[in-house]
């Protein structure tokens, strides 16, 4: 298969698969264990119109409800997994995880929430499949292999720097008794440091959360006040922090900035978009 990716780095990380007529982004890494079934949309295979075109997977930006629904059900069929047992966050740049248990299946889907400000979900329920989203933040995943166990985040600068790599792995030890170092965690599609310019106030933000040995591996200055921020180096310090193995650590290869046809990616769109996904689950 032709791969169309703008990619940054030799290795190629992410395998690009097309199922069902539908494109999606998957982690070998995670493939390989057996144990979940996982993917990263992109904008390709979906029925969504105009701005949202074609695989949006939010309700929030007003997306045709009957076109979503459509789009989660060929993202599940793509990937075997049930609709009506996907749990959604409710993402407000916060560090909140949420234990997500049989009850919860279909919530944002087929139920309402009844939850809020959730950027992390955490489960060990087989067919339960974990969705979170993104159009320039940066998408966690994780897999305690020892006990069966999934975590799928909503990191950008600010979870990021509030570190909520590591509030996952702590949640996902304390619920399921797992070990930072047995876990397998990556770094999904997301903004890369070339494309990503902030200010002085996220610099210094940035420059207070982390050790001063690694200012110059997440920050370039550009002068003016501006700097430009490796998130994807950062989650990757987070993990390492947190325990994980460097061994088990995969960082994405795909800037959604750098790849707009097949990609959301709100510095290329502002909020004239629709919004990625990431799916994950215990088989």
């Amino acid at each position: 298969m032709e791969d169309i990716w703008k990619r940054k780095g030799k290795e190629k990380v992410l395998d690009y698969k097309v199922v069902e007529h539908v494109p999606y982004l998957s982690f070998p890494i995670l493939e390989e264990t057996g144990v979940v079934k996982q993917g990263f949309s992109t904008k390709m295979g979906g029925v969504s119109q105009g701005k949202f075109a074609t695989m949006n997977f939010t309700f929030t930006r007003g997306d045709n409800p009957d076109h979503v629904m459509e789009n989660y059900r060929r993202m599940g069929e793509a990937l075997g997994v049930d609709v009506e047992k996907m749990v959604l966050s409710y993402q407000t740049h916060t560090t909140n995880v949420r234990v997500v248990t049989e009850e919860d299946a279909g919530k944002g889907v087929v139920k309402e929430r009844d939850y809020k400000d959730v950027d992390g979900l955490i489960t060990d329920v087989p067919g339960i499949t974990l969705v979170t989203f993104y159009a320039d933040c940066v998408p966690l995943y994780f897999l305690d292999p020892v006990h069966k166990a999934v975590g799928l985040s909503h990191s950008g600068w600010r979870g990021t720097v509030k570190r909520m790599g590591a509030v996952t792995v702590r949640k996902m030890e304390e619920e399921y008794g797992g070990r930072a170092e047995d876990m397998i965690a990556c770094i999904g599609p997301s903004i890369c440091k070339e494309c990503y310019e902030v200010g002085s106030d996220v610099a210094e933000e940035f420059m207070r959360g982390f050790d001063r040995r690694y200012w110059g591996e997440i920050l370039g200055r550009k002068g003016n006040g501006k700097y430009l921020l490796d998130l994807w180096r950062a989650n990757e310090i987070v993990l390492l922090e947190a325990g994980v193995r460097r061994e088990n650590i995969q960082v994405t290869d795909i800037c959604t900035h750098c790849n707009p046809d097949y990609l959301f990616s709100h510095r290329t769109s502002g909020n004239e978009r629709g919004n990625l996904a990431g799916f994950l689950g215990v088989k």
